[in-house]
């Protein structure tokens, strides 16, 4: 039974409670803390509950409430530094720890490996979710060797992610040749060093002849039948990297002329060329693939042709290309506007000072093939719905960024970073983050990310490309 007493103090404390002032939640809130935990957590909690911004009130016919401010409704972000936390050059092994997160190594690790990707074992706090892997050094890829030279690949089997683009890289001794063959897919070329005499005949008759040198290019079309002979102006040799427009692409599916013929009855050769069969005796049993040869003449000429030389220059002299100088670096752009043979794959080669970075971008339509050439760096790539991830390249590291992604290319060393874009398309195109949010009404962009006007003033009208340090 309930007596009398208990009724009258639970009415008292009704009327207490409907006869209180309403009161802020936060501060309700603060007060559970401040009763709950020790001074020193009290005075923590006292300057978080005073940092979050406080929504706007409006008044209505049925008292006050609270309305949010567009970007009251979330936390803002976190302003720590979130740099790499070392280079190659760090003594010791490193240990997957940044800040109060993290625990030291105490299994086997691989120091060497684990110096030049700090971000993957100590990575940023921005990054989040999954991101397939976007790096692949070639010094990880398995090498052919052979008599006058080698080459190594990459594509889906090594990098997964890579799906729109593979890629050798090949070496030939002075004189050495990459036999006469073609390809299903085009092959677009980048000289490393040294310089290459190409040849190629297309479906017209018509051929061509041309020697290239380092920083230079070279395109074929599918099917277009050429030969790659490295002279002898570098003591060397050449080296090259070239890219093909198929992920899967392997070089030992390539078609080889001698490899062709070896497998072709000899009586048919000897009708189809309308010679004697002892012509045939010393045709390879298999395949030459390089092969060393004497080094081409500097003068060497294609044989005439009835039917003249191809109309566009399967090669190009980018290595003469003036760069555009930007702050913070440099960019030069080729495609098929100012290399019109070559339609399927697009390029930038970029430099990036120390402290500058190639600025927060995307590429609206297609994927980006990279590959670094000096320097050292980082990209993070941003791929929607919170997944986020940080990669560091050294020279011979290839990256990968799928299209649409968003990310950005920082110097992390004291030297110059020079890296090539590459796409699978024949133009080159690009949207820069600060060029969108300058021709975006201000008001809008301010709702979004809380800029006062002078950073507004900071956003670029025309794209900056490659920024420097700030």
């Amino acid at each position: 039974m309930i007596s009398i007493s208990s009724c009258t103090i639970a009415l008292l404390l009704s009327s207490l409670v409907f006869a209180a002032p309403a009161v802020d939640p936060l501060a309700s809130a603060s007060s559970v803390v401040v009763s709950a935990v020790s001074s020193a957590a009290v005075s923590s909690a006292s300057a978080q509950v005073s940092a979050k911004p406080k929504p706007p009130h409006t008044t209505t016919a049925s008292g006050t409430v609270s309305a949010p401010a567009a970007t009251a409704t979330v936390p803002f972000i976190d302003l720590d530094p979130n740099e790499p936390l070392w280079d190659s050059t760090v003594k010791g092994t490193p240990q997957p720890i940044r800040g109060s997160l993290g625990a030291t190594v105490i299994g086997p690790t691989d120091d060497a490996t684990a110096k030049q990707n700090p971000d993957l074992l100590a990575p940023p706090s921005t990054d989040h979710g999954s991101v397939k892997n976007a790096k692949w050094p070639f010094s990880m890829s398995h090498n052919r060797l052979q008599t006058g030279g080698w080459a190594r690949q990459e594509n889906t089997g090594v990098m997964p992610i890579a799906t729109e683009m593979a890629s050798v890289n090949m070496r030939l001794q002075p004189g050495a040749v990459r036999e006469l063959h073609w390809h299903k897919t085009s092959e677009w070329a980048y000289i490393l060093k040294g310089s290459v005499q190409v040849t190629a005949v297309n479906a017209e008759g018509k051929n061509f002849i041309a020697t290239v040198s380092e920083g230079d290019l070279w395109f074929f079309p599918p099917g277009i039948p050429h030969s790659l002979q490295a002279t002898n102006d570098d003591p060397d040799g050449a080296e090259f990297v070239l890219v093909f427009n198929q992920g899967d692409f392997s070089e030992d599916s390539t078609f080889l002329l001698t490899d062709w013929l070896s497998h072709v009855p000899a009586e048919v050769l000897a009708k189809n060329f309308q010679t004697n069969i002892t012509a045939f005796a010393h045709i390879p049993s298999e395949e030459l693939y390089i092969f060393p040869s004497t080094p081409p003449a500097d003068d060497a000429a294609a044989p005439i042709s009835p039917q003249g030389t191809v109309d566009s220059p399967y090669t190009f002299p980018f290595s003469k290309m003036k760069e555009t100088a930007l702050n913070g670096g440099s960019v030069k752009i080729v495609d098929s506007r100012s290399f019109a043979i070559s339609t399927t794959i697009a390029a930038a080669e970029v430099t990036v000072q120390p402290g500058g970075i190639r600025e927060l971008h995307w590429h609206p339509t297609q994927d980006e093939w990279s590959f670094f050439l000096e320097g050292t760096g980082r990209v993070t790539i941003f791929a929607a719905q919170s997944n986020a991830r940080t990669f560091n390249y050294q020279p011979g590291d290839i990256g990968y960024v799928p299209a649409t992604m968003g990310h950005y290319v920082e110097n992390t060393g004291n030297t110059t970073l020079r890296f090539l874009e590459i796409f699978n398309t024949d133009k080159f195109e690009d949207i820069s983050l600060s060029n969108w949010l300058a021709l975006t009404p201000p008001d809008l962009v301010k709702a979004h990310l809380g800029f006062d006007d002078a950073t507004m003033a900071h956003l670029s009208k025309t794209k900056p490309v490659v920024v420097g340090p700030a």
